[in-house]
């Protein structure tokens, strides 16, 4: 056999990401690069990629009964899928940056860590990330945060439904749709009962519906349904503590397009037994900062799909000849290759200083920029991951190249946390209600100035933007802010032939409308080089 690349294993994901790798040690130091090595390494290996491909072709099973005609509701998950969420835990991927001694630059470390494990498999980022965002919403009430914080935060995983006191890890998953409402969490009509006619013991019965609720088998789940105060948020364990089940009916498992190995279930509340979270009426005040935790983790599971489209779009070309000489000494392909990757590095410059924000309390910047970065990092994903399949060819067609899965995970994140239009709107009324975040985003961005004369013509187009702002033109102002931000930040962060390139197309407007477009005389060798998996 001949002119067939070999399989892109048996390398270092992490170390093998320069942008990756460089933002690490930008923001947090030699120890943490030392510290994600190991899982680099893991991530690349045959058979964590075994793990991933076993947990996509064997989806998850839904058993409402046993054998008896008892209802169970439970959800069978292949091995690997174990293994996979395992090792996440394992590695603190789901809540270490809470622990009280979880150090500084924590959030960056769990972002960097997250984004490598992503690249295996990403349907068992669900809770995963679910878990990292319910400890803030959990701190509202100090009680119920003091008994699920150790839990949550424990380093072991056990996958099997217990007793939450009596298992030696948990994790955790949300509910929030319903089928008449969507992303309108107001129109939600499951209903909270209280068991004490005045409240005070926190403690309610719901009855309702989620119309999708993701990793069913979770430990504990964060809900909104409607008390007598209003839409209020509450705490519901799938097990209670004498280690009987909660009320938690599975209806049926939704067939997704992607994030297969993620069961998404539809459930029935039926008399479940719940304690509040915050008080009533207040449900999207006490759960916001736990959504603001998931976009986040969209933005960082859309680049780590891009970073490793990209990277095995690299290597195939790196191997594969076509016409006397290899496909990545191609003048045409190498441009593809190029703005693919530099796609991608802005991607990962963003995430990345979004993470950072976490760490140094940065509200007002994260106010905006998650906000920012949700819309347009998940919103090019799926442009990114196809044209690298592209550069496969028919190869890149054929399930066993691993292509097709990163193809249809791709949309995913900008439909979760919030579709592309709630994101943008998101972005709108902070430009219209809280001047501090908007004041902070344009001072991030002026850090940049300088460095490119592009960049500076859309720094001073910027604030006139904001200013006139509407929602019909919601999206092109979100994009222009991303543009903008990673303008900046590749300006001062990035090699010169990256955000020249960068600043010359995304910014300068010498661009096409699709992939491969870059201007001439741009160091696209470099910038591919730079992208180049290591073997």
């Amino acid at each position: 056999m001949t002119n067939q690349a070999p399989p892109l294993v048996d390398y270092d994901v992490f170390t093998a990401d320069r942008a990756l790798h460089e933002a690490v040690l930008r923001y947090d130091g030699e120890g943490a690069v030392e510290g994600l090595a190991p899982l680099g390494a893991l991530a690349g290996s045959a058979q964590a990629q075994r793990w991933g491909l076993e947990a996509n072709a064997h989806p998850p099973l839904l058993r409402t009964h046993d054998r008896y005609g008892n209802r169970v509701d439970e959800v069978d998950y292949h091995p690997a899928w174990h293994e996979l969420l395992g090792v996440a835990v394992a590695q603190g991927l789901h809540a270490a940056p809470w622990a009280a001694d979880a150090g500084d630059a924590a959030h960056l470390r769990r972002a960097a860590g997250f984004l490598v494990w992503s690249q295996v498999e990403a349907g068992h980022g669900c809770p995963v990330s679910m878990t990292y965002a319910a400890v803030p919403a959990l701190r509202t009430d100090p009680a119920l945060a003091a008994e699920w914080e150790p839990r949550l935060e424990s380093l072991s995983y056990d996958g099997g439904l217990g007793a939450p006191a009596a298992k030696p890890g948990c994790v955790a998953g949300m509910g929030m749709t319903e089928k008449q409402g969507g992303s309108d969490v107001r129109a939600n009509t499951t209903r909270a009962l209280p068991l004490a006619s005045d409240s005070t013991g926190g403690e309610y019965l719901l009855a309702g519906h989620k119309w999708f609720c993701s990793a069913p088998m979770s430990d504990v789940f964060l809900m909104l349904a409607q008390a007598e105060g209003g839409l209020t948020c509450f705490v519901v364990p799938r097990v209670l503590d004498d280690g009987t089940r909660n009320v938690f009916r599975i209806q049926r498992l939704k067939d997704k397009l992607g994030n297969r190995s993620n069961a998404s279930a539809e459930i029935e509340l039926d008399g479940t037994w719940a304690r509040r979270l915050g008080p009533e009426g207040r449900g999207i005040h006490t759960i916001i900062e736990m959504v603001t935790m998931t976009r986040l983790d969209c933005v960082l599971g859309s680049t780590a799909l891009m970073r490793q489209a990209t990277a095995q779009a690299v290597h195939h070309t790196s191997y594969r000849s076509a016409f006397g000489s290899l496909l990545v000494e191609k003048p045409l392909m190498r441009n593809v290759l190029a703005d693919l990757a530099i796609e991608t590095e802005a991607a990962t410059a963003l995430a990345m200083r979004l993470a950072a924000a976490f760490d140094r309390d940065e509200r007002d910047f994260r106010r905006l920029a998650v906000a920012v970065g949700k819309f347009w990092v998940c919103k090019r994903a799926p442009g990114v991951v196809a044209e690298a399949l592209e550069c496969l060819g028919g190869n890149g067609y054929v399930e066993e190249s691993g292509m097709p899965r990163l193809y249809r995970e791709a949309p995913l994140n900008s439909i979760w946390e919030g579709s592309g239009n709630v994101n943008a709107l998101d972005v709108l009324r902070a430009l219209q209600r809280e001047p501090a975040a908007v004041e902070a985003f344009l001072a991030e961005c002026e850090f940049g100035r300088g460095a490119d004369d592009r960049l500076d013509a859309a720094l001073d187009r910027l604030p006139g933007m904001l200013d006139k702002a509407s929602e019909e033109d919601a999206r092109r102002v979100a994009e222009q802010m991303a543009l903008t931000l990673q303008g900046s930040l590749l300006a001062r962060h990035a090699p010169p032939s990256v955000s020249d390139a960068f600043c010359a197309s995304r910014l300068g407007g010498d661009w096409g409308t699709v992939l491969g477009t870059l201007p001439t005389g741009l160091d696209t060798a470099g910038i591919v080089e730079r992208a180049r998996p290591a073997m």
